[in-house]
């Protein structure tokens, strides 16, 4: 009973943050160009847009794809090349089997395969919820790629793991991802239709269905399944990010909530900027995609990255 609730409480959780069809939405999916890269057996999709300028790449988190970045890719490719990639087991790239192929460092390589592939030795990295994970996770792995970093609502790991230890209302906002621990897509009954509940305009819906049927919803699991802490939750050692690092946060998001941010500078060597926005949820860059658009054009160029 407890798993059934979960799964319909899902959908309605993630309408706190409904999303809103920024203009030009359509033209920027009919408008990218769309890449394939092996990564060690592993064939890894991204879109692209823009052709000129220093390189971004972008990374969805759950349940998302590439398409979530559309309103950035817009703003941002007049002044970037700027690059969205599916993450394994999303839309048009691979979904390995075995929850070990989603391990942090893996994903971390796609993203290092796929700034190879696009003709670069370093990029900015950009990344949301899982995609946050995958992009705290390269910057430490990969340094010296690593131009800038920017982190939307995604707590640094050791912050996280300090929530769930000494915060009950985080380790309660977190009980979603225990029961995705341990539960097939069947058994919560999710489907396609049920992870694009949260998307509020109908076209950016239809494809967002599209793109979960083509998705593996077991493969979307596996990241909660060899990623998420686990109890006791034990600080763990790891070396600061080296790049200047941008993070946003919308307050309103149930999942990760904000006391999260606390102490995130500990951990970064150079300059760290933190940009909370109070009505925005967990899709902070479609929630709040102007501002967070702005934002990130105003910070590269005071970063000298133009």
């Amino acid at each position: 009973m407890m798993i059934r609730a979960v799964s319909l409480l899902l959908p309605l959780l993630l309408l706190v943050a409904p999303q809103r069809a920024p203009a030009g939405a359509v033209d920027v999916f009919t408008r990218v160009t769309h890449h394939y890269v092996d990564n060690n057996g592993v064939r890894i999709h991204y879109a692209s847009l823009g052709r000129r300028g220093p390189l971004l790449v972008m990374i969805h988190g759950f349940p998302d794809f590439w398409y979530s970045w559309r309103d950035q890719m817009a703003a941002l490719s007049h002044r970037y090349r700027v690059v969205a990639l599916d993450q394994r087991g999303y839309n048009l790239s691979d979904a390995p089997s075995g929850a070990e192929q989603y391990d942090l460092g893996l994903l971390a390589s796609d993203v290092a395969a796929v700034i190879h592939d696009a003709g670069e030795e370093k990029a900015v990295v950009i990344g949301h919820d899982w995609g946050g994970a995958v992009a705290w996770t390269f910057a430490i792995a990969y340094p010296a790629m690593t131009q800038r970093l920017i982190i939307l609502n995604l707590p640094h790991p050791r912050c996280l793991l300090r929530e769930l230890r000494d915060n009950p209302a985080q380790l309660a906002a977190s009980e979603y991802a225990r029961t995705f621990q341990t539960k097939s897509a069947a058994e919560l009954g999710l489907t396609a239709e049920a992870l694009a509940g949260w998307v509020s305009d109908p076209v950016a819906r239809a494809h967002y269905v599209e793109a979960f049927r083509r998705s593996d919803i077991d493969a979307m699991l596996n990241y909660y399944k060899r990623n998420y802490p686990r109890a006791p939750y034990d600080d763990i050692a790891l070396p600061n990010v080296q790049a200047p690092v941008l993070m946003f946060h919308g307050l309103a998001d149930p999942f990760l909530l904000p006391a999260a941010v606390d102490g995130t500078w500990q951990y970064v060597a150079q300059g760290f900027t933190l940009v909370t926005v109070p009505d925005a949820g967990h899709f902070v860059q479609q929630d709040a995609s102007k501002l967070v658009s702005r934002r990130i054009a105003y910070w590269l160029a005071a970063e000298g990255v133009r």
